[in-house]
């Protein structure tokens, strides 16, 4: 299954903006504006994590759950696309 990025793209940045949007909070979500300065909180970067693995289908390896990995759409999308690559490849 080949998700093409702007789809990827799309896709989390919608997850994003759903974590704003609970928080009655309504940012530009660029794919390299860091999220935190968007508003989300580290409670939020849980729930983001916890979104992507129940939109993409697979879980997050411990080693991938970091800072730099969750600083921007960018950094997200590019950890997803490497763990659905190992994913297809499996």
């Amino acid at each position: 299954m080949q998700i093409f990025d702007t789809e990827l793209r799309n896709r989390i940045i919608k997850l994003v903006k759903g974590i704003l949007e609970q928080n009655s909070l309504v940012a530009d979500v660029t794919p390299s504006a860091k999220l935190v300065d968007a508003g989300l909180t580290s409670m939020d970067m849980v729930n983001l994590m916890l979104g992507v693995e129940a939109e993409f289908d697979f879980t997050i390896p411990q080693s991938e759950i970091t800072p730099e990995n969750f600083q921007s759409v960018e950094t997200l999308e590019r950890m997803v696309a490497a763990q659905l690559r190992v994913a297809t490849a499996a």
